[in-house]
């Protein structure tokens, strides 16, 4: 259940995080003639360093639609020439690293947590999990705004164009940032973590829900408090006051983050917004957490060229998509 001030303790959180954004940018080698990259530090939550891969394609001089993505659990922004996608097809890209992350999978992460000593377990999802305003995702999400504000500022971005994409944990953060930031572009969103959180602890086989399961199953007294902290970060609540358009891939055999949590999020995508953005949905039957893995990514990028007038927009060419394999239960809105 969404707590009564949560607005309140969103503002505070995003007050107490303002200052200077960029920080510092040089640009790196990526042993790539048709992309440039720069290391980009910009103040996040609390003002803490947080590190991004700044990405674009090589001689382009205008502003470029930015795209903002956000990793996912345990994995930190890795290496510069990882994850090639987006800028490949024209856009600015800021990748962001995760704080206190990057050593589950990838290439690891170069961004410590510095606010991360309140009690709580082991993994990302428990660390403060008593107190509100200890927990580690209220730094995450508030880094994930912050992340939207950088690329704002960054050389050859559009800062009326700004786009977030995430999968999983990312996914997350792209809801969040949805809900905070109202003047966004779109948001990409997969297999969202900590949607309707309380239904996906129950029906996750594993982790990371399993880790808060197994939190509760040593610190039995704490159940009250763990899902009062819990309720401010569920990405339900971020996809109601969403105003931008949203884009959704969901995997129906998801045993990670179950559907169903998904699904909650996408129903209830814009519904306390003014004017309800447009929405839409591919549901994949037979796909787990993957979803629709390199063919989703072909919907979210004919998808979002068409969105945001981009160059290359193909709207016959993504109909016959939808009219194959898992597009045929793909569900559109607005």
């Amino acid at each position: 259940m969404q707590p009564p001030d949560f607005d309140t303790f969103w503002r505070t959180t995003l007050a107490e995080s303002a200052g200077p954004i960029v920080l510092d940018v040089r640009p790196v080698p990526n042993d790539l003639d048709l992309l440039d990259c720069w290391d980009v530090t910009f103040g996040g939550f609390g003002g803490h360093p947080v590190r991004a891969w700044y990405t674009r394609p090589a001689g382009h001089t205008e502003p470029l639609p930015a795209i903002v993505e956000y990793a996912g659990y345990g994995r930190g922004r890795g290496l510069p020439h990882e994850r090639l996608t987006w800028p490949a097809a024209g856009y600015a890209h800021l990748l962001m690293d995760n704080r206190g992350q990057g050593d589950q999978y990838g290439s690891g992460g170069d961004t410590p947590d510095p606010a991360g000593v309140a009690l709580g377990g082991p993994g990302p999802v428990t660390r403060g999990i008593l107190s509100p305003a200890d927990y580690y995702y209220r730094r995450l999400i508030a880094d994930a705004v912050r992340a939207v504000h950088a690329v704002r500022e960054l050389p050859g971005a559009d800062p009326d164009r700004v786009a977030v994409v995430g999968n999983s944990q990312g996914g997350l953060l792209a809801l969040a940032a949805a809900g905070l930031i109202p003047d966004l572009a779109a948001a990409l969103v997969s297999a969202p973590f900590l949607c309707d959180i309380e239904r996906g602890v129950e029906h996750a086989s594993g982790p990371p829900y399993a880790e808060i399961s197994a939190y509760l199953a040593v610190h039995r007294d704490a159940e009250e408090a763990v899902w009062r902290t819990l309720s401010y970060v569920d990405g339900v609540s971020f996809a109601r006051r969403a105003t931008a358009p949203g884009h959704f891939g969901i995997g129906l055999r998801d045993t990670v983050c179950p559907p169903v949590t998904g699904r909650t999020a996408y129903e209830q995508y814009g519904a306390a917004a003014p004017v309800r953005p447009t929405r839409a949905k591919h549901e994949y039957r037979f796909n787990g957490h993957e979803h629709g893995e390199a063919y989703h990514v072909r919907h979210q990028l004919r998808w979002l060229a068409r969105t945001l007038a981009a160059p290359g927009a193909s709207p016959t060419a993504d109909r016959a998509l939808d009219a194959q394999g898992a597009g045929r239960r793909a569900d559109l809105h607005g």
